[in-house]
């Protein structure tokens, strides 16, 4: 029989009307509170993903992103995803994310309080012309030219040379596109991130962060973009959107022996404080960086270092919320088992 767990989609606050908040029931999703904030959730079975295979991890994408944007069509504008697959055992373990994230998740909110996402794909509306356009490159005529000059045919090395030209050239147009594009929208936009393309035919992935109030403004730029380029370009524009690729909420856990372990990397004693772990942080990084110490693995060795300090600022970050007291959290009676980390995903 499987066990029940919850399943976490995003975080809200609590302002929105009591009827908002029933209508989710009808879906399957509620709401646990705490203070002024909420997690939207539901009920499923509990499953590790680490080991699930890519058609089942498509799936919960899709059903993620479809219920999150659902819940922001319904009118829960500002919504704080939740990272892909945040699935907890019970309610005490929502409530605990919701604790110890709690300063944090309010200043978010209030940062996206007006925002949205934008994602825009660009590709070329006929590939197949574009290539010919590049294969008539002078450039690429004066290669075939001097083949044919050295021999009656073109060989195959010959032929991976003129193709590696031609890719050559598309990227250069490809990214004086790219960057033609994200010129005329950077505009309007407060920040942008760029995404994998996924093929050659894909020109730009990329995802804005603009005011709400800008998106019509936003969308007359690509209009004006579409009379430049003379419809030879195709642009997908998904959105408004939650703010996915700028504020996600990741949720981690630390347990004692990782503390112990990051702790014995930087050489701290049982006991450290704030200060110590940055002195000896500092210590390492003048000792092991890259850039200055010749040791073998010195890279390696910063970036196990670098590590760990991130790990024991997360923790007593995490414990100074759960304590609530101004003491050194890393002592030995103070150290609290499986902290929960929470941040925006980088």
């Amino acid at each position: 029989m499987q066990t029940k767990a919850i399943y976490i989609y995003g975080i809200i606050p609590n302002f929105y009307g009591t009827e908002m908040f029933r209508s989710l029931e009808k879906s399957g999703i509620y709401a646990i509170p705490y203070q002024n904030i909420s997690a939207i959730v539901s009920d499923r079975e509990s499953t590790s993903l680490d080991y699930s295979d890519r058609e089942t991890l498509g799936h919960l994408l899709v059903h993620h992103q479809k219920s999150i944007e659902s819940l922001v069509a319904i009118g829960f504008n500002m919504l704080l995803p939740m990272q892909l697959g945040t699935i907890v055992s019970s309610r005490d373990g929502v409530l605990k994310i919701l604790k110890n994230g709690h300063d944090l998740i309010i200043d978010t909110l209030n940062t996206i309080e007006h925002l949205t996402e934008i994602d825009l794909a660009v590709t070329w509306a006929d590939f197949s012309d574009t290539i010919q356009e590049i294969v008539c490159d002078p450039e690429i005529l004066a290669m075939k030219e001097e083949i044919l000059i050295q021999g009656e045919m073109i060989k195959q090395v010959d032929q991976v040379k003129i193709g590696m030209l031609i890719e050559e050239k598309l990227k250069e147009k490809n990214t004086r596109i790219e960057l033609d594009i994200l010129d005329a929208l950077s505009e309007f936009s407060i920040d942008i991130k760029m995404h994998e393309v996924m093929n050659d035919q894909m020109i730009s992935n990329s995802a804005f962060l603009i005011n709400r109030s800008k998106k019509e403004k936003f969308e007359k730029v690509i209009d004006r973009l579409d009379e430049k380029y003379d419809g030879k370009l195709n642009y997908k524009l998904v959105g408004p959107l939650p703010c996915y690729s700028f504020y996600t909420i990741e949720v981690k856990e630390i347990n004692l022996e990782q503390v112990a372990q990051a702790k014995k990397v930087l050489g701290l004693s049982e006991s450290a404080s704030d200060a110590e772990i940055k002195r000896a942080w500092q210590d390492k990084a003048k000792e092991f960086h890259p850039d200055v110490s010749q040791l073998d693995g010195s890279k390696d060795s910063f970036n196990r270092m670098k590590k760990a300090y991130h790990t024991l600022l997360e923790y007593a970050e995490a414990a100074s919320h759960t304590t609530k007291e101004p003491v050194n959290v890393l002592s030995g009676e103070k150290v609290i088992e499986n902290m929960i980390v929470v941040k925006i995903k980088e």
